[in-house]
């Protein structure tokens, strides 16, 4: 196995197109790194180390900014309005019939047209969401009070930031390997390991030894778990029934219907977390217009927030809820049977047509449950494993931990097919 991987690593650096590929990737994803460190003016660095220090929900906002937003760089809102356009998008297609055909009929010309709305819906999202943080960092005092011409100027430049993030993830999705956007988002976890080790080393002492050791016992259990659910899959088997052509008569194949554990993926966890965040939005910018009961509301809800089992238990229901809503949005059996029904195949002693899109609604709910669990078990992994461990320097995000894992078998994936491409 390890001659195969250094060979696959000699043909891979060896050919100058995916030389050239990775040199793009990397290349891109160092400009990024450098749009994340040019901070926003007037910001105050100790009241943003204080505000994200006591309050882990904006942590894991964090993530899906790539990191930009801890250091309120002009990157602060990373690819999260790209993600938010394209999953309104999805959920257009079952109100919007025009919507519904671009995505599932139209083919690559409707995909097409399905990304270009993605990207023109990015714009008003980065906006409004640029509006709302900045008047809720200028409502805990991490930002300076700011005029009408520096607060649109810093609107506008927060906004373009996200809006050249996404224009850079897709070059790279083109151009580079991998998914351009998920890479972003992946680049921005890593960077944040190195001084979150640093911190957590000077700050040490010998009696923290035993809880530094289950620490790293909890999280690598929790990697090896990632991995193999991100692998899990349920396979329905499926045959095609035989086809006289000529003389001869053929076989019926046999095959199998992937239905992943995760069919999900990280969406629900977005869902979950842009519900939590948009009370708090709203009612940052309702005190900013000096209404009386916005300013008690938003106390109270950033209390909510700061309450570790309150909101872990909140987040975990969302999850969950939201994991089924969306494997309902994505995942049609009607569809499913259809086309099996179209290509001649079925389900071995069920029969086609309504009985095997029955059969499959049934397996997909069975194995959305513990997928769904799951996901809401990884959403409040940091308060369980800091809580059984003592540990607050290091945080093992489950919500990054499965970005990581996936961005990092797509990409492995991806270069594999390169290399293999090359090879035949």
């Amino acid at each position: 196995m390890l001659n195969s991987f250094i060979h696959k690593i000699k043909l891979a650096l060896g050919d100058a197109e995916i030389r050239s590929r990775l040199l793009f990737l990397i290349g891109a994803l160092a400009l990024f790194r450098l749009l994340a460190s040019i901070p926003i003016p007037g910001v105050d660095k100790n009241a943003l180390a204080a505000f994200f220090a006591n309050n882990q929900f904006f942590g894991l906002l964090n993530i899906f900014s790539g990191g930009g937003l801890s250091s309120l760089s002009i990157a602060m809102l990373g690819v999260g309005p790209y993600i938010t356009a394209s999953i309104i998008m999805q959920l257009g297609t079952i109100i919007f019939p025009q919507v519904k055909q671009a995505y599932f009929e139209e083919g690559e010309s409707g995909r097409a047209k399905f990304i270009g709305w993605s990207r023109l819906l990015t714009i008003p999202i980065a906006i409004l969401q640029g509006i709302g943080f900045l008047f809720l960092l200028q409502s805990q005092g991490v930002v300076a009070p700011l005029g009408t011409i520096a607060l649109v100027a810093n609107i506008a430049l927060v906004a373009a930031g996200s809006l050249l993030l996404m224009w850079l993830g897709e070059l790279v999705t083109e151009f580079g390997i991998g998914n351009g956007v998920s890479l972003i988002i992946l680049a921005g976890i890593l960077a944040r390991a190195p001084s979150s080790i640093s911190q957590t080393l000077f700050a040490s002492t010998a009696a923290d030894i035993p809880s530094y050791l289950a620490f790293i016992a909890l999280a690598l259990a929790l990697i090896y778990a990632v991995v193999v659910v991100s692998d899990a899959e349920r396979s329905i088997p499926i045959a095609y029934a035989r086809a006289v052509r000529s003389t001869a008569l053929s076989q019926g194949a046999a095959t199998y219907l992937p239905i992943r554990l995760l069919q999900a993926g990280v969406i629900p966890i977005i869902f979950a977390l842009s519900l939590l965040l948009l009370p708090q939005m709203a009612l940052s910018v309702l005190s900013a217009m000096h209404l009386s009961f916005a300013a008690g509301a938003s106390l109270w809800y950033t209390a909510f927030l700061s309450n570790t089992w309150q909101y872990g238990s909140v987040y975990f229901l969302l999850v969950v809820l939201f994991t089924y809503f969306y494997t309902a949005v994505t995942f049609e059996p009607h569809r499913v049977a259809e086309n099996l029904q179209k290509t001649g195949a079925f389900v071995p002693g069920v029969r086609p047509g309504r009985e095997t899109e029955e059969y499959i609604g049934k397996v997909v709910n069975r194995i959305t449950l513990p997928g769904a669990c799951f996901l809401g078990l990884l959403a409040v992994a940091p308060s369980i494993i800091q809580g059984l461990t003592g540990v607050t320097t290091l945080v093992l995000g489950g919500t990054a931990l499965l970005i990581a894992v996936q961005v990092t078998l797509d990409l492995a994936q991806k270069l594999d097919a390169q290399i293999s491409l090359r090879e035949y």
